[in-house]
């Protein structure tokens, strides 16, 4: 007897939909194989799940995906052992626009204590990506329920689709025929290209996918195991699988999370930074799976950019396979994942700075500057500050310092954090606005790169300790602390000589003109003849070079100078101003001191003069000092 044909009209949705679901959602189109796999890997999950529910249920069907190419008709065909379908289930499925997968599967699976008759091997709208790719398709499908027959569907995607009942070419599963069309046909048109997209995107999944006899998924999705049974070298050849990299990764981070959405982890920091010219920053991002089906590669809103230096997956079950990327940058879900994933790794980070300081330096040496830029993370603001590293005056050679550290180490009824922006530490042993601090022994925090005075701008503060730049501290708060007497100290001035500095110091403004706003004696220096300070102490003189670079301002600030009365540079001036106020010396030892200043602020471009000046006061002085030895 032949078997009858019935044709029947798509439902209404799906000729609404299915141009919107083959041209819009799907922009990549060998995404159809993946979404091929996925329902095939789902309808072997539902047929497991039936043998496992019904022991009377036998069955010794081997659970694979087989796909292949035909060359001489150009077909791709994806053949699963899965549950199948029936044919009420084929109209119901294949005919609509599925409204739930598997998540909907697992609730009717818990709630059914009788059969499994409706529970079937469902099709989403992923579905229908084949006709992207496709002029004609036929599904030949036989359910796991013995007394069902097979059943065939085909169709052309546009208007109706046929059904015949068939004589079963297998126990219970699916043969999905796809004749491809002439654009796709050289695009997908071997199984090395085949091959090439399972392994992007449906590399783990958990049965066995075959082409040629081949299986191509051989990396096990380590992240769905328990953390128990996985060795450590199957964590490091996973990230290199992942990555490339030769070298094992600092630290792996593998969690799942059930609430506030449910979705399993396995994050790598890598030992270096794997951008290492700095010509590829835009290659970062987490791999973000849907029941281990690859749904982007390099997901960017998984965690935040400074975050960007982790490798590794996300796998959720909460998201449909089939959202777009566009979809994805707006989704609710992937917001609290990223939100978790953020606190999770940064919880981590701390962890291992407790635990293990070796493995943390090495994190912070080759990841700390796209770390920084963490600043701006104000809802994780406390756990990024306890994170941070920094140099310090109180640091011992080669290590780093923490804000709790600092603390620590801080002196009684203080409540604040200096720092200060330094070439080297070199350069701050010679910074004239660190001296009040080595003379009260008080720490410093040393910053080295730009980044580092936004960081503290934007934290502002830490434990109750405010950060506050060393070269505006507040002298009140300074003052409580005791200083360290120096073995050669000046007599102090007396009220005649006050009177003369205060000359000086009036001639020296007269002399230097508008290149300096105001020339005053400091209240903080103790070893250097001077300091620049900016007049109304806004901002620190390291922000505001930088200010002026990024506006491409090369021009010399007009700043406040203030002189260290009991410098003997100073003192000298003060007997020369006594005989002879007008004298060259005067002229010359000012904007020496200023051009100086600007030398070690690094501000000043032309150091011709500077180098001229010098060489005119060692000739005076040489000859000064040639006459002092004659006499003795």
């Amino acid at each position: 007897m032949t078997a009858q044909t019935e044709k029947f009209e798509f439902k209404a949705e799906v000729n609404q939909l299915l141009d919107i679901l083959v041209h819009s959602l799907y922009t990549n189109r060998e995404i159809f194989l993946r979404e091929l796999v996925s329902n095939a890997s789902d309808a072997l999950d539902k047929m497991r799940f039936a043998i496992n529910s019904n022991p009377e249920l036998d069955d010794d069907v081997d659970p694979e995906i087989l796909i292949a190419y035909d060359e001489e008709k150009k077909t791709v065909t994806v053949t699963d052992t899965g549950i199948g379908m029936t044919r009420e289930e084929v109209m119901a499925n294949i005919g609509t626009i599925a409204h739930s997968g598997s998540a909907e599967f697992v609730k009717q699976a818990a709630e059914s204590k009788d059969s499994l008759d409706s529970l079937i091997g469902r099709f989403g709208v992923g579905f229908y990506s084949i006709f992207m790719v496709s002029d004609h398709v036929v599904v030949r499908t036989k359910s796991y329920l013995k007394d069902e027959p097979a059943i065939q569907w085909v169709s052309d995607g546009k208007n109706a689709y046929e059904l015949t009942e068939i004589e079963p070419e297998m126990d219970h599963g699916t043969i999905i025929e796809i004749q491809l069309n002439e654009d796709n046909a050289e695009r997908f048109g071997s199984e090395d290209k085949l091959r090439d997209i399972v392994k992007r995107h449906s590399n783990f999944v958990s049965f066995p996918i075959m082409i040629g006899g081949e299986r191509v998924n051989t990396v096990s999705a380590l992240w769905r195991e328990p953390k128990f049974q996985i060795k450590q070298e199957q964590y490091e050849e996973f990230y290199k699988f992942l990555t490339y990299d030769v070298q094992p990764p600092i630290d792996t981070l593998h969690f799942s999370v059930d609430a506030p959405v449910q979705f399993n982890s396995l994050l790598f920091i890598p030992e270096k930074d794997l951008d290492i010219f700095g010509m590829d920053r835009d290659n970062w991002g987490l791999d973000l799976y849907v029941r281990r089906v690859l749904i982007e590669k390099q997901n960017k809103n998984l965690l935040p950019e400074y975050l960007s230096f982790i490798k590794g997956v996300v796998d959720t079950e909460d998201l449909p396979l089939n959202i777009s990327r566009e979809t994805l940058q707006d989704n609710l879900l992937i917001g609290k994942i990223s939100a978790t994933l953020t606190k999770q790794v940064l919880g981590q980070l701390e962890k291992l700075s407790k635990d293990d300081a070796e493995k943390y330096a090495k994190f912070w040496k080759a990841h700390s500057k796209i770390f920084k830029a963490g600043h701006m993370d104000f809802v994780n603001r406390d756990k990024y500050a306890k994170l941070l590293r920094f140099d310090s005056s109180k640091a011992e050679e080669n290590t780093l310092v923490s804000f709790a550290d600092y603390i620590e180490r801080a002196k009684e009824d203080q409540k604040e954090i200096y720092y200060s922006f330094v070439a080297s530490r070199e350069a701050a042993n010679l910074n004239p606005h660190l001296e009040i601090f080595r003379n009260k022994d008080i720490e410093v925090l040393y910053l080295y790169e730009p980044i580092d005075e936004f960081v503290m701008e934007s934290i502002r503060e830490h434990e109750g300790f405010d950060f506050v730049a060393a070269e505006y501290a507040d002298l009140e708060k300074l003052d409580k602390f005791e200083s360290a007497k120096k073995e050669d100290e000046p007599e102090p001035l007396s009220k005649e000589q006050e009177k003369d500095m205060d000359a000086l110091i009036a001639k020296m403004k007269e002399v230097l003109g508008e290149q300096v706003a105001e020339v005053k004696i400091s209240e903080r220096l103790s070893d250097s003849p001077c300091r620049l300070v900016n007049p109304d102490g806004a901002m620190t003189s390291s922000m505001e070079k930088l200010m002026k670079a990024m506006n491409k301002d090369s021009s010399i600030p007009t700043k406040t100078m203030e002189v260290n009365a009991d410098h003997p540079l100073l003192r000298s001036m003060l007997e020369i101003f006594k005989v002879n106020p007008d004298d060259e010396f005067i002229a010359l030892s000012s904007n020496q001191l200023l051009e100086s200043a600007l030398l070690l602020e690094g501000y000043l471009n032309d150091p011709h003069a500077l180098v001229g000046r010098i060489q005119s006061l060692l000739t005076k002085a040489g000859g000064w000092y040639a006459e002092l030895e004659k006499k003795d």
